[in-house]
């Protein structure tokens, strides 16, 4: 019996397409794919984000007693800091080790796509599902402690994508650099220590001398640092040096995922 032997023929961009329209159409195509595979769960986590919300203003003031209007707004201007670090930390190690579980991670991975691309996809879902949240904290502490805003617009954008796409970077590289079981449960770590050990809702002075030196190469104070400046810009300031932490760590996630994505191939 003759042996037939299939010979498959790699991937190429049609003729007359240019690289970089090819490019825009597979990661059209992979955000659809993507989103709509998470929206179901949309509903959810939006619950999930106006519940920790409620839970970080209203349960972190239960434990101030008397709280003034000073420690409200710095309770609730970090209050979304907590949120968009809880959604890339937690929730997107998570939904990659499931994905990696149920083998729809391996299934992608096996598409001739750059691996680079399902990674922009992943994070760009992410952080559209992590935006959000700023809004529930504000409209949560304004209906608690009706105090005043001040935004600085571009601040308050501008370090609202970054600490969402540097959180879910960094969570990315958590969950495709360890194992499923392990990825998820650093994950867990990680929600204690950001509720409980991070200057976010509390300021840093609090904290042992050698705890907030520590504190200045984490991406957890400059995050918030940047928000509240954007959130009340009449009371707090950021500079560069906060968006260079972000930056540094924002770098760092990208370039351990896409190093685990093409060493896996």
């Amino acid at each position: 019996m003759t042996e037939t032997t299939t010979v498959t023929t790699p991937a190429r961009v049609p003729a007359g397409v240019p690289p970089r329209t090819a490019l825009w159409t597979t990661y059209g195509t992979l955000l659809r794919w993507t989103m709509a595979q998470t929206g179901a769960m949309l509903p959810l986590i939006i619950v999930v984000q106006a519940l920790l919300a409620a839970g970080v203003i209203l349960g972190f003031g239960f434990l101030i007693p008397g709280i003034d209007t000073r420690s409200a707004q710095f309770l609730s201007t970090g209050a979304p800091t907590v949120l968009l670090m809880v959604m890339g930390l937690v929730m997107v190690p998570q939904g990659v080790a499931q994905s990696r579980t149920s083998g729809t991670f391996t299934y992608l991975r096996a598409l001739p796509v750059p691996r680079a691309l399902l990674l922009l996809t992943d994070l760009t879902v992410w952080t559209l599902v992590a935006l959000p949240s700023v809004l529930v904290a504000v409209v949560a502490a304004r209906l608690r402690y009706d105090f005043a805003y001040s935004f600085d617009w571009p601040m308050l954008v501008a370090a609202s994508v970054l600490t969402a796409v540097m959180a879910a970077a960094v969570g990315y590289a958590v969950a495709v650099l360890l194992p499923p079981l392990l990825a998820q449960l650093i994950s867990q770590v990680l929600v204690f220590f950001v509720l409980l050990f991070s200057p976010i809702t509390f300021p840093e002075t609090r904290l042992p001398e050698w705890f907030q030196s520590v504190h200045d190469v984490l991406p957890f104070r400059p995050a918030a640092d940047l928000l509240r400046a954007g959130l009340l810009s009449q009371t707090y300031s950021a500079g560069w040096r906060e968006f260079a932490v972000l930056l540094a760590w924002c770098a760092l996630g990208l370039l351990i995922s896409v190093r685990a994505l093409v060493r896996r191939a």
